[in-house]
């Protein structure tokens, strides 16, 4: 069955656009703005509501199958693509992408892919292009197969039908205190992310974070109910390299230190520098995986920024330079790149962490959700928006009616076999 059409859409990311150098300079809260003048190109304020773009694709029978396109929050910033633009996102896939949909196999999704997105001359399309057609070809390919979106993927890859559930990380924003509760109450595996991401939030010395992470696991304990014991993991977006340094040796004390105040609890640190580079980042963060796993410190180290790509993830992979890799959905681009990432991280005994961005929809969440069941993630991320009750809903719940999906496929083959 052919596409016969292409439909676009207009839409609104679960969160904004925020301009990460403007914040990391100094820029003042003003209740949910921030003052002063932007400083990343393409921002007109240094926060933006984000926005979508959903591509649909009309088969012959007229069913209609969605993806959707957007960039992350800190669009610009650590090597990523630039600030979202709908009407440039719009015109390129209406002129370029939309022709090449016309000609595929769209059940054939790994192909499908390779086609549509074929560099132009030598660039390769926007990333948010890629992630949100993707999308759409794989929901496509399980429809004219009548299988779930996981099921594709495990046939594409040539994986197991999984059995097992993802771990859950939530993101709390900057209602921390309120959103930490929640994620206690509800027992969410991974938390609370913090949003530590200003002097203000990290304080001098990073006194104000190491009480912080010493308070959640104090209500953890406090409103938790028995034998819950979640996994802490604090992203302080490059924050211990910016107040203490950039020496590996000091950033890995730093961090021991913090993970002694909460021996009980494993301790994951995300983007604890940023070193300028992808290559300077992967030279020190080996440095600072060496040392801690030396010391058979509890902490683990999350890249996020400088580690894009699905070659960005390779690098890191190799090279030992993480703990967990953050493989950011958006930043990666096609869907099918995430599952190849989730699998390359496992090839070199890296955690592969299924995350994304606060700016995402239900729609790429769902989506991401599968593929992470598919290749067995180590954990995926509660998306979209910063508040916890969507995003854990939309994810959690997505996983629980995948997982009796393929219970039941699973009970069939083993009926008939």
């Amino acid at each position: 069955m052919q596409i016969k059409d292409v439909l676009l859409a207009p839409g609104n990311g679960a969160f904004f656009y925020d301009d990460q150098e403007a914040i990391r300079s100094g820029a003042i809260q003003d209740g949910f703005i921030y003052v002063g003048a932007p400083k990343t190109p393409g921002f007109k304020s240094i926060r933006i509501p984000a926005s979508s773009l959903s591509i649909g694709l009309v088969f012959t029978d007229e069913t209609v199958v969605w993806g959707d396109m957007m960039n992350v929050q800190y669009s610009g910033a650590g090597g990523r693509d630039p600030l979202f633009d709908t009407n440039q996102i719009s015109n390129l896939t209406s002129c370029v992408v939309a022709p090449r949909l016309f000609d595929v196999d769209a059940s054939r999704f790994r192909d499908s892919c390779t086609r549509v997105f074929e560099p132009v001359e030598h660039l390769r399309l926007p990333l948010a292009v890629e992630y949100g057609v993707s999308q759409a070809l794989l929901r496509a390919a399980a429809h004219l197969q009548r299988k779930t979106i996981a099921e594709i993927i495990c046939a594409e890859f040539d994986l197991p039908l999984p059995t097992c559930r993802v771990p859950i990380y939530c993101q709390s924003g900057d209602a921390r205190e309120i959103n930490v509760d929640k994620m206690i109450l509800k027992a969410v595996d991974i938390l609370p992310h913090g949003l530590i991401n200003s002097r203000q939030k990290f304080g001098a010395g990073g006194l104000t974070f190491m009480e912080f992470v010493k308070w959640v696991a104090a209500r953890t304990r406090e409103i938790g109910r028995p034998g819950y014991h979640p996994v802490l993991h604090f992203d302080v977006y490059g924050w211990i390299g910016e107040e203490i340094g950039l020496e590996p040796q000091r950033i890995a004390d730093f961090i021991c230190k913090v993970a002694d105040t909460v021996p009980d609890f494993t301790l994951n640190i995300e983007s604890p520098a940023d070193f300028g580079s992808t290559q300077a980042q992967i030279e020190n963060y080996a440095k600072i995986v060496s040392i801690l796993d030396n010391r058979g410190s509890s902490a683990r180290i999350v890249v996020d920024e400088r580690c894009n790509t699905l070659e960005d993830i390779r690098l890191f992979a190799e090279a030992k330079a993480a703990h967990l890799v953050q493989i950011k959905t958006p930043d990666v681009g096609s869907i099918a790149d995430t599952a190849r990432a989730v699998l390359l991280c496992k090839e070199n005994k890296v955690g592969a962490y299924v995350g994304g961005s606060c700016t995402e929809t239900d729609l790429s969440a769902q989506t991401c959700v599968h593929v992470s069941v598919a290749t067995q993630a180590d954990m995926m991320l509660a998306k979209p928006g910063m508040g916890v009750d969507e995003a854990f809903s939309i994810v959690g719940n997505e996983q629980n009616r995948l997982l009796a999906m393929l219970n039941r496929r699973r009970a069939q083959n083993e009926k008939v076999g």
